[in-house]
């Protein structure tokens, strides 16, 4: 089967998976509701139907929790997946994901001022989205500003430059968690730290959901671009790119999607990594195909790994982020023992 035709086929697969995904993770829970209540309920919500009386709670279950949760699961994990190819191109480095800028750290310290010190308490339940983002953009122009020389950018110091920040970053948000007064806070810090979708609900979904969207659209556009900037800088100035505008424009638009997500996920780490290179072995190295397939993978790993995560231990729920770990390193292991895998495509 010709690549294009196979890509076509594999995203339709994955749009599929992913719908039945999300309705597992609706309708599957440590709470018990039948398959035909979740699928009345759905259409409920949908349509804007109505339910009787002594079905409030399992509706509640349903569309404010289990509903939202999934879709947020499926963006997040969009999201850290096509940044995750996004961040590898921008540094040509096969070991870099969307916290190798030290920006998810970043957030942390932000996202952790709130749970632990109550920071910015009049912006009520947007407190935690809106400071995690900001720090996260400060973060990324303090990464920005270290490694820019009057050279530009190179590869080589943003990975340098985004290590140590992630060091300071994560030195402060300890400080600031041993320093917290011991109970739900600090608990909610390291949950928080070590990613989770508890909060989720339907006021989460749009910012991130609209980062995401927007981001995966400009990743497309540039997929051209980031073909001819994985060859090289003087490949691509061969070809008409410039380097150094198109890795400014990719530090923006990590950034940007990494501090949404983040703040709404808290940091759920190894997606980022591992999805870009199992894409890059059913597709190649090509970034228009990668681009469209690994937001998909993504966003399916994250459903059920999120599941996972509540329904495992039921009713205490496991750090998403440790699980993506558990369940994503043998089998990343695997496959590229199996595949002779090398970065940038090819056996």
């Amino acid at each position: 089967m010709a690549p294009p035709t196979r890509t076509t086929a594999l995203v339709a697969a994955l749009c599929a998976l992913l719908a039945g995904s999300v309705l597992c993770g609706v309708g599957l829970g440590a709470a018990g509701v039948s398959w035909p209540q979740v699928l009345r309920y759905l259409g409920a919500g949908l349509t804007g139907g109505t339910i009787g009386a002594d079905e409030v709670s399992a509706y509640t279950i349903v569309w404010e929790l289990r509903f939202p949760r999934a879709v947020l699961a499926a963006v997040v994990g969009a999201g850290l997946s096509a940044i995750g190819v996004a961040v590898q191109a921008l540094v040509r480095n096969a070991l870099a994901d969307p916290f190798v800028l030290g920006i998810s750290s970043g957030a942390a310290v932000g996202a952790n001022a709130v749970l632990l010190f109550g920071a910015l308490g009049a912006l009520g339940v947007w407190a935690l989205s809106v400071s995690a983002f900001v720090s996260a953009l400060v973060a990324m122009a303090l990464v920005y500003a270290a490694a820019r020389t009057a050279h530009g950018l190179t590869p080589l110091r943003l990975v340098l430059t985004g290590t140590a920040m992630y060091y300071g970053f994560s030195a402060v948000t300890t400080l600031m968690v041993f320093t917290a007064d011991r109970g739900e806070a600090a608990r909610s810090a390291m949950m928080w730290l070590l990613g989770s979708l508890s909060g989720a609900g339907w006021g989460s979904v749009p910012i991130a959901a609209a980062a995401v969207a927007g981001a995966l659209a400009h990743l497309l556009l540039s997929a051209g671009r980031l073909n001819a900037l994985a060859m090289g800088d003087e490949t691509a100035a061969a070809l008409g790119v410039d380097a150094g505008r198109l890795r400014r424009e990719l530090f923006v638009v990590a950034a940007a999607v990494t501090g949404a997500v983040v703040a709404v996920s808290g940091a759920i780490g190894f997606v980022g990594l591992m999805v870009p290179h199992v894409t890059r072995m059913l597709t190649g190295a090509d970034h228009r195909r990668v681009l469209a397939v690994a937001p998909l993978l993504g966003a399916v790993l994250l459903v059920w790994v999120d599941l996972l995560s509540r329904v495992l231990l039921a009713p205490v729920e496991l750090p998403v982020g440790v699980l993506t770990a558990v369940l994503g390193v043998p089998c990343f292991v695997l496959l590229m023992r199996r595949r002779g895998y090398t970065f940038g495509g090819g056996a």
